[in-house]
Parts: structure tokens; C-alpha cells; sequence
């Protein structure tokens, strides 16, 4: 398959130079709760509506508490903005999906500088937050592996840059980024190291040297786990397909990864869900190379993009991921790529509600079967007193033969107490 074109989404990862400054205004700014509109919750229908969907900003009517098949579905949530914004628009996407529940926070670090990659006071802090509020919860955080990340950098000084990295220049940076994360009480993130190495856009891709990349990543994982208290899964993400170079060239090996993910968006143009899962290096051949290597599989990107508003995708993607049980994934949830924060995609926004309304980890209620109906039972008789008169407790019945206590209507007895001077 030819090289493609590099993706240029914009929006996604901005610095955040001013991150610690605009936190606390911009979290209590974006919190949901004003909105107007409230859509109607999906039907049963298999075919989602093709009226345009509301926008972010509307609520649901009250739907189903629970899909058919929720207790096996896999963690998800959505890319909703790198800083404190997409914290809050968590809650919203939740309330906009009938009560969904959102178990997977996803950010960026901002590559542009080293000293937003260690992880700059303040830009992490309310994410940390998010995570600890519950304990099942997942926050996947992207790390660039080097500064300058998309800024076009040549092939010629990336080699280098890469080499440089292998031999240890940039370590310290990455325990300054796990003491960071450990100390903000949340040593057991997921970090996605390196995204989309197979490609051309960013300063971390593999294309220039392989083999210095892999060291270089090996590395990088060593040191972080060597600070105490780190409990980090890493998840090698290449982006779907060969893209620049073959994805499984930059694999660096088993003992440095725990996750096996894929970036996988809805393009080339034309290009069907079919086709995506069957061509080299697609989404079969990710899973199957997952399994080959013992590791589960994760999906940190995915959205749609060259093929517009398709449905078809959409779906296919969704009942991919039922079927193979990721860790999380997360939708890139902006334009052109997104459902929920963008109106060009109406239809595709119908599947993705459809679908995941309402789903949550709780298992449903198991509803008692009633019994088979059957012959009922009589209750037992009480048995019938006898009508025959009792003789007192102190008299001594006389034996005078049957024709007499006929006429007598009895039997007489004899008082044992006639002596008694009392009576």
C-alpha cells in the first residue's frame, strides 16, 4: 500500500504553557448542566435516524439503564481536549449517552518543549484528580518521545536525535515525568509512548532508525520503572496500516510493553471497514500480532476522517471492538474526526449514540424465572374433635355394661375425692 498522507488534526494537542494559570476558571466554565435542547433517546431501530444530530451542549430524554451485553463491554471514553476542558466535557458526554459511563480520561502531554514532557506543574493535576475520584477508572496519557515533536523535523537530525536517545541523553526527563505522575497519586497510568511511530509527522517516528528507536524506547521504559511506586502500563501504538515503514520494525520488544495498540481513523479516501481490517498491517493483523506476542489489544485513536460522514465505518469499528475486547479505546471526539463535539457527522453520530447509550460496567439485574404452573396442592385437614363428653380428670369411670349407659347417655363415674370433708 503507498505511503499516506500525513494526518494534520488540528486542535488536538496544543502547549499548555498557561495550563496551571486557566485550570481551576476553565474547568468551572466548562462544566455541563445549561444545556437547552434535549434529543430524544435512540430506538430500537437498527438503522440510526438521518436527522442532524444535536450538538454537544443537549441532553437526553431518560432512556435504558443498560444495553443487552454491557457487562462484557470493553472501557471507553473520548479524546475531548488536552487540558481541564476535556475533564469536564466528560460528564456531559456521559449525560448526552443516557448515563454511559465514561471509565477512560485521555490527554496529550504537550510536545513542544522538555519541560512540558516532564509533565508541567499544573497541566496534570486535574486529571490526576479525575482518575483517583474512583477506583476503576483509566487515564491514558500520550507522551511524545521528544521535544519539537510536530515540527517537521528532518529526517537527518531526527537519526540523530534518535541515536542521542538511545545512548541516555533524555532519561532524566522521563524520571522527572514518572516521579511526577507517582506523586500526584497516579503511578498506574497507561502511557502511550511514542504514538504513530510508523509514520512521518512527529520528531519520536522510527522510519530514520529502527533499530536506535527501539533502544531508545527500551530505555526510556527502564528508567521509568525504576522509580518507586510506578505501576505504568506502555502501549505501542502504531497508526493503522504501513503507513512510512512497516509498524511491527519498530516493536522493541515484549519485556518493554504491556499493551499493543492501534491508531486507526477511516481513511484512505474510498477505502471500506473490510478493507481496513484485512489489508497488511490493518486491523487483523494487529490483533493477530497482539495475540502472537501475549499482550491485549487497545485502540487510543480512532475516528472518522477521509471518507466523511460514514456510517458504515462507524459501525464496523464499534462492533470491532465488542468483538475484541480492548483494554479502552477512545474516540477522537472533534471534527472531522468526532460525533458527539461535531455537527458534520450526523449520521455516524446516530450509530455511535445508538450504540453505546446507556452502557455501563454494572451487570444487569438477573430477573427470578417464574415457576412451571402445575397441580396445586391442598393444604392438610386439621383432624375433626370427637363429640364424645370427656370424664373429669378426678373421676373414675364405672363399668355397667353398654344397654345401661344407653339409656344413661353415658358413662358414670365416681368421684375419687367423695371423702373429702371439704366437698
Amino acid at each position: 500500500m503507498a505511503v499516506r498522507q500525513s494526518r494534520a488534526r488540528s486542535g488536538r494537542r496544543r502547549p499548555a504553557h498557561a495550563a496551571a494559570a486557566v485550570a481551576a476558571a476553565v474547568f468551572l466554565a466548562a462544566v455541563p448542566g445549561v444545556a437547552a435542547g434535549e434529543p430524544p433517546a435512540p430506538g430500537p431501530s437498527a438503522e440510526p435516524s438521518t436527522e442532524p444530530s444535536p450538538g454537544p451542549s443537549a441532553k437526553p430524554s431518560p432512556g435504558p439503564s443498560a444495553k443487552p451485553g454491557a457487562e462484557s463491554a470493553p472501557a471507553f471514553g473520548a479524546y475531548l481536549d488536552y487540558g481541564p476542558r476535556g475533564v469536564a466535557r466528560m460528564a456531559a458526554l456521559s449525560h448526552w449517552l443516557g448515563g454511559a459511563e465514561l471509565r477512560v480520561g485521555h490527554t496529550y502531554l504537550p510536545g513542544d518543549r522538555w519541560s512540558n514532557i516532564e509533565g508541567a506543574p499544573g497541566f496534570l493535576d486535574v486529571w490526576a484528580d479525575w482518575r483517583t475520584r474512583k477506583a476503576d477508572r483509566m487515564l491514558v496519557l500520550n507522551v511524545p518521545m521528544m521535544e519539537r515533536n510536530e515540527e517537521h523535523v528532518d529526517d537527518d537530525e531526527v537519526r540523530e536525535l534518535l541515536r542521542q536517545g538511545a545512548a541516555g541523553r533524555f532519561d532524566h526527563h522521563f524520571r522527572a515525568l514518572a516521579e511526577r505522575l507517582v506523586a500526584l497519586k497516579v503511578p498506574d497510568t497507561v502511557l502511550v509512548l511514542g504514538w504513530e511511530m510508523n509514520g512521518t509527522t512527529y520528531t519520536h517516528r522510527c522510519g530514520p532508525d529502527p533499530e536506535a528507536w527501539k533502544t531508545y524506547w527500551n530505555r526510556i521504559v527502564t528508567t521509568m520503572r525504576a522509580v518507586p511506586g510506578q505501576k505504568f502500563r506502555f502501549d505501542f501504538a502504531p497508526s493503522r496500516g504501513r503507513d512510512a515503514v512497516p509498524w511491527t520494525r519498530c516493536y522493541p520488544g515484549d519485556a518493554t510493553v504491556d499493551i499493543i495498540g492501534m491508531d486507526s481513523y477511516d481513511q484512505p479516501r474510498g477505502m471500506t471497514f473490510d478493507e481496513q481490517v484485512k489489508e497488511p498491517y490493518g486491523l487483523q493483523a494487529h490483533v493477530d500480532f497482539a495475540k502472537a506476542h501475549g499482550k491485549p489489544v487497545s485502540y487510543p485513536e480512532w475516528g472518522l476522517f477521509r471518507n466523511g460522514d460514514n456510517a458504515a465505518y462507524m459501525r464496523g469499528m464499534l462492533a470491532w471492538m465488542d468483538e475484541h475486547k480492548p483494554v479502552y479505546n477512545t474516540v477522537t471526539d472533534y471534527c472531522p474526526h468526532g460525533v458527539w463535539q461535531c455537527d458534520d457527522n450526523p449520521r455516524s453520530t446516530a450509530v455511535y449514540r445508538s450504540v453505546l447509550f446507556g452502557r455501563t460496567d454494572e451487570p444487569e439485574p438477573t430477573v427470578p424465572k417464574p415457576e412451571e404452573p402445575g397441580t396445586p396442592t391442598a393444604p392438610p385437614l386439621p383432624p375433626v374433635p370427637s363429640t364424645a363428653p370427656e370424664p373429669p380428670a378426678d373421676c373414675s369411670p364405672l363399668e355397667l355394661g353398654d344397654w345401661v349407659e344407653y339409656w344413661l347417655g353415658g358413662k358414670l363415674c365416681m368421684r375419687l375425692d367423695w371423702y373429702s370433708r371439704n366437698e
